[in-house]
């Protein structure tokens, strides 16, 4: 694991769920890139973020997700990072990568289950966060 890995921050791990959910198909898209550059530049969680820092975190999920059981390190990582008052927050940038390019496969799908079970988002919460990533997503 790349030393990153040890000592992820809260906005690390936003990144990283980001990242994960875009890498989850195995094929990362310019729509999704965009959104998670667009996520990063606006939202206030994101006001002091060292952007030189993403290549770093993109490299410890990626390796992270090469490995067995890489995925549980992965949550792990971020649940000790992340203050659970942010939980919620890291579900709706996940939602609205997966949302990003108007469609959902099968293991964005998994992935964003996956998420809410680690980091305990109650499901009428998840629903209410995704029926809105689902309405900011719309195309005409």
């Amino acid at each position: 694991m790349t030393q990153i890995s040890q000592s992820l921050t809260a906005q690390d791990s936003l990144v990283a769920i980001m990242l994960a959910v875009s890498a989850s198909d195995e094929n990362i898209r310019t729509s999704e890139l965009v959104k998670i550059e667009d996520i990063v530049n606006h939202l206030p969680v994101f006001s002091d973020y060292d952007i030189d820092r993403m290549r770093r975190v993109s490299q410890t999920v990626f390796d992270l997700l090469e490995e067995e059981d890489g995925l549980d390190a992965l949550f792990g990582l971020i649940r000790e990072a992340l203050p659970e008052r942010l939980w919620e927050t890291a579900y709706a940038l996940a939602c609205d990568v997966a949302a990003a390019d108007g469609t959902l496969n099968e293991t964005e799908l998994r992935l964003l289950e996956e998420i809410r079970y680690e980091l305990s988002v109650d499901r009428l919460h998840a629903a209410a966060i995704e029926r809105g990533a689902r309405a900011r997503h719309l195309s005409l």
